[in-house]
């Protein structure tokens, strides 16, 4: 706990800097969401009932309605929706939000996240990323979000390694509606959506549905992206049975911006984009204009709640997903073995590079059943059940055009493999009340995952893995009501996660991590103002940790750490300081380390002893200042502070991202006419208003090299830098119907 309290007292200067000047943000506290009242709403909740908490579980987390997510929702993925929860940290690689996205919460990467919608598994089933491009303009289909820091609940799919997010979709609408949403800004982004409900129908049935198409030039070069997606549902609800058939996806093609550039071109060029680069004949620069991501996925869904009578409901659900797409890449003076070219004799001269266009594909299939059982009366919550998947996915390679091609046919493969995995789990949880004041919790479940690769690589390797883990997750926690305004809680929760397609390659050793996750909470509520503290310490063996580095096609390389922890307090809460001004603070404090870390430099193993995990800063903090002058309009000054923070585990110089202080201001302003219109809705978000130059993310790598200089082994590092925009602006106009 001493090195905890010399961290507090490092990092007072910036908490106070980031609490002090504007209060810090949750733009949801658990104990603020409404309750649902009506019979679609109760049934629909079913969906998620499985992986989600309540507000009183001894589950650290955080809830988003549909109405705090459309405040900001002007085109940006769903990670920047959520920039403001308590310990999540955001990153963009075109810089303005759009494209692709990603977060950390508590300094973990996305990969360690679990994300379910309507408790289908979304996470990749090999890469266990989340791809928010994909799900272009999914926040405007979405009823609520829970966010749970920490192991959480038990889930399906791969487990939640330090954080889980799962989605509700859009409930049933029993009224018939229309929406025409339009935005547009900075960088030429764009969002057109429009948005349909029949309402119940015969009092039964609703068909719902969206068509949304964003677009933005992005604030780096060329960052460009063209999102097209849909979401479409039909549902059969009476008194105890609710039946949805819900299919959605889109395609996203997304000029690639994750090179990244060096310091010194982020101090000279910020938006330079090396993405495509390479030298025409007459030398001079230019930059190849499909240099693109390519993919488009489609979600199939069935879900079928029934209620059986006060006591028993029942939830099945199955989904099939068909992803397919590509990265295309100009290749200049590429090597013909690379692509099992032979070379080839031009005027008696032999040639055996050329330039090139390659696509790298993926198309893989997902297929999922889970089924659950809740049982419920005034003393117990007991909820029971399994999930399934399957996955089959594809790798292969094509070369589309070559100047000098040889023998190289159509459509010819110059790589092909496949991955399949399986995941089964199975759980049973229950919250029983022992008294008026004191709630149990017990969660236990038991996973298997077997996962099988062929073929070769994209370095055309050979590349076959044959493991299969079998992981036993036990839970359990307790709630203390002290009284009616307080309550404490305390949980332990231990959590077991596979390595990913990429680590199983850049390691064939890697070994799966494991968790131990204890959290100690306090919830206060009083009127109107709220305030939630915990403490988690975070026990790790094998961590798989980030060290900094991006394969080629620019996802993360892990590694295991041995021994680690995190360490860490989250304080959160909700002023109200006069009926028309509230202040919504949240801050998190933590320590976050690698036991011992041994790297080699200059062609010698040295021991570095604790050092920081990284990307995880020691202090993350978020603000909003919310003004309500009239009913109708209501204005939002929302802040961001990360403090600094090492891209390697090796607290190396070079991996270091500074610490960074960003401001939103953010409008709404509704009108409520008499005739034709629900209500028009006026949205305005000014993004980082006092125009801070800031980067949010990068990559580092070393590596010896005795190359240059025979006999003699120098460690060459080097780092790219992703900076974000700087003030830029959204505006948009909603009409309901």
């Amino acid at each position: 706990m001493n090195h905890l309290f010399k961290t507090l007292s490092a990092s007072r200067s910036v908490v106070v800097k980031a609490a002090f000047l504007l209060g810090a943000v949750s733009l949801s506290a658990q104990t603020t969401q409404p309750q649902d009242t009506t019979k679609t709403e109760r049934l629909g909740e079913v969906l998620v009932k499985a992986v989600r908490v309540e507000a009183n579980s001894p589950i650290t987390h955080s809830n988003l309605s549909k109405e705090e997510i459309a405040k900001r929702n002007l085109g940006q993925d769903i990670p920047l929706l959520l920039n403001f929860l308590p310990s999540v940290v955001t990153t963009t690689d075109a810089g303005n939000g759009i494209g692709y996205t990603g977060l950390r919460v508590r300094g973990i990467s996305s990969q360690s996240t679990n994300v379910t919608i309507n408790g289908i598994p979304y996470s990749d089933a090999e890469s266990l990323g989340t791809f928010w491009v994909n799900l272009g303009d999914f926040a405007s289909s979405v009823q609520s979000l829970q966010l749970q820091r920490g192991v959480g609940t038990s889930t399906n799919g791969s487990g939640a390694f330090g954080a889980s997010i799962n989605v509700l979709t859009d409930l049933v609408s029993e009224e018939a509606s229309g929406e025409i949403s339009n935005s547009a800004g900075s960088f030429n982004s764009r969002k057109h959506t429009v948005k349909f409900s029949t309402g119940l129908m015969n009092d039964h049935f609703e068909i719902a549905g969206r068509l949304s198409n964003i677009s933005s030039d992005g604030y780096v070069d060329r960052a460009r992206t063209e999102l097209k997606s849909y979401f479409l549902q039909g549902a059969y609800v009476d008194d105890n049975t609710l039946i949805k058939a819900i299919t959605f996806g889109g395609n996203n093609v997304t000029y690639q911006s994750w090179f990244g550039i060096d310091n010194e071109t982020l101090e000279n060029d910020r938006t330079f984009n090396p993405a495509g680069q390479f030298t025409d004949e007459n030398g001079e620069t230019q930059f190849y204009d499909n240099e693109v991501d390519d993919y488009r996925q489609d979600h199939y869904q069935l879900h079928w709640n029934q209620k059986i009578d006060r006591n028993w409901s029942t939830n099945i659900g199955l989904n099939y997903t068909y992803g397919r797409g590509f990265f295309e890449q100009f290749r200049e003076d590429d090597d013909f073995e690379t692509y099992g070219i032979e070379p080839l004799e031009i005027n008696d001269e032999i040639v055996n590079t050329t330039d090139l266009i390659r696509r790298r594909w993926l198309d893989n299939d997902y297929y999922v059943i889970n089924a659950s059982a809740n049982y419920r009366n005034n003393e117990i919550d007991l909820i029971f059940g399994t999930s399934f998947s399957h996955y089959d996915g594809d790798h292969f390679g094509e070369v589309i055009w070559a100047r000098f091609a040889n023998n190289l046919d159509i459509r010819d493969r110059y790589y092909d493999g496949n991955g399949k995995k399986n995941d089964f789990s199975a759980f049973a949880k229950a919250t029983y009340k022992l008294n008026d004041r004191i709630q149990l919790y017990g969660d236990l479940q038991v996973r298997n995952v077997n996962y099988e690769t062929s073929g070769i690589n994209a370095d055309l390797i050979d590349f076959n893995v044959d493991e299969n883990y079998t992981f036993f997750n036990p839970k359990a926690g307790i709630t203390y009501e002290l009284n009616r305004k307080n309550d404490l809680y305390f949980s332990y929760a231990r959590a077991n996660r596979e390595p990913t397609r990429d680590d199983f390659e850049n390691n064939p050793d890697i070994q799966p991590e494991k968790l131990n996750d204890f959290e100690l909470g306090w919830r206060h509520k009083s009127g109107n103002f709220s305030l939630n503290a915990n403490g988690y310490l975070m026990l790790y063996n094998e961590q798989l940790v980030l060290t900094g580095a991006i394969n080629d096609v620019g996802a993360p390389v892990r590694e295991n750490s041995g021994d680690s922890y995190r360490l860490g307090v989250e304080l959160e809460a909700i002023i109200p300081v006069t009926p028309q001004l509230t202040l919504q603070p949240n801050v998190a404090v933590s320590r976050n380390r690698n036991n011992e870390t041994i790297r080699s430099f200059d062609g010698e193993l040295q021991n570095l002893g604790s050092t920081d995990i990284a990307y995880s800063p020691e202090v993350v903090a978020a603000n909003a200042i919310v003004f309500e002058p009239v009913k109708q309009l209501q204005i939002s000054f929302l802040s961001k502070f990360v403090s600094e923070q090492f891209m390697s585990n090796t607290e190396a110089r070079l991996s270091k991202l500074d610490s960074y202080f960003v401001n939103d201001l953010n409008l709404i302003y509704t009108i409520k006419p008499k005739k034709i219109f629900d209500s028009i809705v006026i949205t305005g978000l000014v993004n980082n208003i006092f125009d801070e130059q800031y980067v949010s993310n990068g990559y580092y790598f070393s590596f010896d090299d005795d190359f240059s200089n025979p006999g003699i082994v120098n460690t060459v590092e080097g780092a790219g830098f992703y900076p974000q925009a700087g003030i830029n602006f959204l505006a948009g106009l909603t009409l309901n119907f």
